[in-house]
């Protein structure tokens, strides 16, 4: 009886020498499981020779059983330890039997039949769970094969997803560059309308210099026709027009001198630095500088501008070349608003814009209202959005309002509030922590 252990020690021997294709992936484990079964016959009939039944069936057992305990233990060998778990009635068996044998040998010969037909039903046990783990072995299979697959797709997903992740970059490198080339043409496009304003304001001290100029020239003519006369009075009396005249071209001079290192000043590039800077004065010449920008365009127009400055205001520590460009879009906003209704509304229609500055709490506030078009209710959330801009397509790039967003509240902490009224008004309310 105890030659159907070493049997099954066989079987189960071949059969994972098999399922480990030993002989292609495993040489070292195919020659050691070969020998392993050849040992497997030889121990039956060695044992056979030399002891009786009982330590032939103890034996088997104990060699199925360690090959069992090994299985589960061994990591390399753990997903086919199912080949050995049908075993277990049978090891169950022969360890019984063995020691009944060896105790009483007279009930083993008695029983020995209820033995073989435990021993039969063992073997039975065993082959209809290697039944069963034949279709789990298949579906292991499938699950291989399904794996193997999913593996490849996994890759070739994540190949595409790179290529796509490599083209998005460059997509976001070129709307970057596009952005950049955007806003460059945007402050350019202030810049041009700044020099506008700056030219027509620098234009009436220079009249003034070359009129006194011209006059002073006449006088000195004059003056020597008096000295030649020899009177003296009257030279005399020339010469303190002349000096006066000189005065009045040394003050207009130097108008012109601060305009244009104001506004050298306001306009070069910004340097991030925030200084102490006077408001009022920053928002009055913008101001002035884009009403005379817009009539440098159109000789025609003409507005009422109104101000009305907090004269206790602080100096605010402050960007001002950045300030200056968000006021400079503001105003032209605003002139460019009421110029167009104008146009609509005929010559009845008075433009106006106002300007109103004033400290509240721990800000200061500065309020740009005109009485233009107006913005309708369904854009007012646009409006600081970039690229939108309610003006005809090559009238405006729509940054201006956004570039002045990002002046405002990421590099001054501040807050920009619209208030409108389609066809009325438009008033842009700036606050600035102090």
């Amino acid at each position: 009886m105890g030659f159907f252990y070493y049997l099954a020690a066989f079987i189960i021997i071949r059969r994972l020498n098999k399922r480990l294709k030993g002989s292609s992936l495993y040489p070292k484990w195919h020659s050691l499981l070969n020998v392993a079964s050849v040992i497997a016959i030889l121990l039956f009939f060695g044992i056979h020779a030399a002891f009786n039944d009982g330590v032939v069936d103890l034996a088997g057992a104990a060699l199925l059983a360690g090959m069992a305990y090994y299985a589960d233990k061994e990591e390399d060998l753990k997903d086919w330890r199912i080949l050995f778990e049908p075993t277990y009635p049978l090891i169950g068996v022969g360890v019984i039997t063995g020691l009944i044998e060896l105790l009483v040998n007279s009930f083993y010969e008695k029983y020995d039949t209820y033995f073989q037909i435990a021993v039969t039903a063992a073997f039975v046990w065993i082959f209809a769970r290697w039944a069963a783990t034949k279709k789990q072995e298949e579906q292991l299979k499938v699950s291989i094969e399904r794996r193997a697959e999913l593996e490849v797709l996994v890759k070739e997903r994540t190949i595409e997803l790179q290529k796509q992740k490599t083209e998005l970059e460059e997509t976001l490198k070129e709307l970057k560059t596009t952005q950049s080339q955007l806003i460059q043409s945007e402050k350019m496009a202030s810049l041009g309308e700044l020099t506008a304003g700056i030219a027509h304001e620098i234009q009436n001290p220079l009249n003034f210099v070359n009129n006194f100029s011209d006059v002073s020239a006449e006088l000195i003519d004059e003056m020597e026709e008096e000295l030649n006369k020899g009177d003296t009075a009257e030279a005399l009396a020339i010469a303190a027009d002349i000096k006066q005249n000189l005065e009045k071209i040394r003050h207009h001079g130097q108008r012109a001198d601060g305009i244009v290192k104001g506004m050298l000043q306001h306009s070069r590039a910004s340097s991030n630095v925030k200084e102490p800077t006077n408001i009022n004065k920053l928002a009055d010449e913008y101001l002035r500088l884009a009403y005379h920008g817009l009539r440098a365009k159109d000789k025609s127009f003409n507005a009422d501008l109104q101000t009305s400055f907090d004269e206790s205001l602080p100096l605010v520590e402050m960007v001002p070349q950045d300030i200056g460009r968000v006021l400079l879009n503001l105003f032209n906003n605003a002139f460019y608003a009421i110029q167009k209704k104008q146009l609509i509304a005929g010559p009845d229609f008075k433009p106006s814009v106002s300007i109103i500055t004033a400290k509240k709490g721990k800000s200061i506030e500065i309020l740009v209202k005109d009485n233009g078009l107006g913005i309708p209710d369904n854009i007012k959330d646009k409006i600081l959005q970039p690229f939108f801009t309610t003006k005809p397509t090559g009238e405006g790039t729509g940054l201006g309002l956004s570039l002045s967003y990002d002046i405002v509240v990421k590099a001054h902490n501040g807050k920009i509030d619209v208030n409108s009224i389609e066809g009325e008004f438009t008033e842009f309310k700036i606050t600035i922590p102090v």
